[in-house]
Formats: C-alpha cells, structure tokens, sequence
C-alpha cells in the first residue's frame, strides 16, 4: 500500500515558508506511545522524507516529535502486517524460517531505511526533548544537526535484552568508543549536556525553546544554496564512510542476528526474558 500524506496518522507533514526557503518538518506523532517506532510510521517518514527531498520548494528538513518524549524506541506491540505497505528495498521472504525471515524485516524497515534517511540530499535537522532509547537513538542519529532540550536523556539499555545495540549502530560515531561502550554496558542515560560534550548533540536550549530554536536554524541553513548543502553533506558522509562506517554498521546489523539467533535457540524468543523492564520512558 503506498503511503497517502494527506491521510497520514503515525506522523505529521507540513510545509513552511515554501518557496527559495522552504522548510519541511515531520512529526513524530504517537505521543500516547511515547513516541514508539511502528511499522506505519517508519512507511509514512519514509514517504514524508521522499516528498520532501523531491520539492523544489524546501531547502531543509526538520524532524520533531509530539509529547514528553522524543521516542521510546521500536514498538514491540506493533501487530499491523508488513503486507500493507510497499517494500523500499528488493528483497523480501520475511516469513522465512530460523533467523533469515527476522533479519530480512529488520533490514528492510531499521537498517537500509536508516541509511537511506542518512543520505537524504537535504539537511536533516532533529529536535529531541524528553527521553530517546534504543532505536529512538537511530532516528536521531541519522540527522545531520541534532537540538536537544535540556531535559533530553539518551539511551540503549539493549544489551539488557541480550543483544550487542540497535540495528543502525552508529554508537561509537557518536559518542566516542569508551563512552559508546559503557551506554552499551551499562544502559545508562546520557544527559543532553554529556551529548554535546560528546559531539553527538549540537546544541542544548532550554524545552521551551526547542521549536523555535530549532527552527530558526533551520531558516538560517534554508538561505545558503541548496546544491552546495547536498555536496557539503555528501562530502561528510563520505569522510565517514572513508573512515569505514558503512563496513562497521553492517557487521554489527550482522552480530545483533546473532545475538537474536543465540537468545532463539536459549529462550525460545529473539531477546533474554531475563531483562525486567518497566516502561522507561515513564
């Protein structure tokens, strides 16, 4: 099923300022999930993000989140069927017995989905308040400019789950490899001022400023010339995948299969049961 952006329910899309600066911003829209990551709403920030990497009148994305907190990580509840929506990338057989079915979904709607978000020709400014956990932590770190509020808090307590971290594996590109090992560790939170410290996060504001300081940045990157943005962008991305992160998120994709085939064949179930966990973003 393709994604209609007028009928959307897991996120919100709209257009401002359109025009030489236009400026798209996408909502995370579940509040009463805390924000958690579905099947509909990774489809429909996919279709926002396509759309607005297509205009001609936006110059700057911006990705926001409704409520407290920016998001709680995949929604393990989630019951809708990948049937209702189109698949991105080639591939497919996620009905598929032992671990191939299980790591050719997560392929599909957390590790190339997270790629693609990362290579979006146009800047991708995140604003994130409240608490980010695990693959909440993948939604931001795909961004190219991150605003926290000073209440923000970021964590991936997975290894908790008996797994080595979420899909996209960015954690020792962001936080440095001895912090990026004790976050995994650990599980404990990252301040929003230890983020920026730590280059992960580019500016704290106060929570009532997050918007609006968000967006002004957002409206000052709109004026600088769009093919110039995009080969700036690319020329950092490609520093990076120089350094080898490409080859390094993909291992880790690979181990975190492992660790689900390891907890499969030990617990009956992809993640340790062993784990009691009370809903951490409160």
């Amino acid at each position: 099923m393709s994604i209609d952006l007028t009928n959307l329910s897991a996120v919100r899309y709209e257009i401002v300022d359109p025009g030489e600066h236009g400026i798209a911003v996408v909502t995370l829209n579940r509040p009463e999930s805390r924000n958690a990551q579905n099947k509909r709403m990774t489809y429909e920030m996919n279709a926002c993000f396509d759309d607005a990497s297509r205009r001609g009148d936006v110059k700057v994305i911006v990705l926001q989140a409704d409520g407290p907190h920016f998001s709680s990580g995949h929604d393990l509840r989630d019951a809708e069927s990948n049937r209702e929506f189109d698949l991105v990338f080639p591939g497919g057989g996620f009905g598929r017995e032992g671990q191939e079915g299980h790591m050719a979904w997560e392929e599909e709607v957390y590790f190339q989905m997270c790629w693609r978000w990362r290579n979006l020709p146009k800047p991708l400014i995140a604003a994130a308040q409240g608490k980010t956990i695990a693959g909440g932590l993948m939604l931001l770190w795909v961004c190219d400019l991150i605003i926290a509020a000073d209440n923000a808090l970021f964590s991936d307590p997975v290894v908790g789950m008996g797994v080595n971290g979420v899909e996209y594996f960015a954690h020792p590109w962001e936080l440095g490899a001895r912090k990026a090992k004790e976050l995994l560790f650990t599980g404990d939170w990252v301040t929003a001022e230890d983020a920026r410290t730590l280059g992960m996060v580019n500016h704290v504001v106060p929570a009532d400023d997050l918007r609006d300081f968000t967006m002004t940045m957002a409206r000052r990157i709109a004026k600088r010339p769009g093919f110039a943005l995009k080969l700036a962008k690319e020329s950092v991305n490609q520093a990076l995948e120089a350094q080898g992160q490409w080859t390094a998120l993909r291992a880790a994709f690979s181990l975190q299969h492992l660790a689900h085939a390891h907890n499969r064949i030990r617990f009956g179930i992809p993640v340790d049961p062993g784990t009691q966990r009370a809903d951490p973003a409160g």
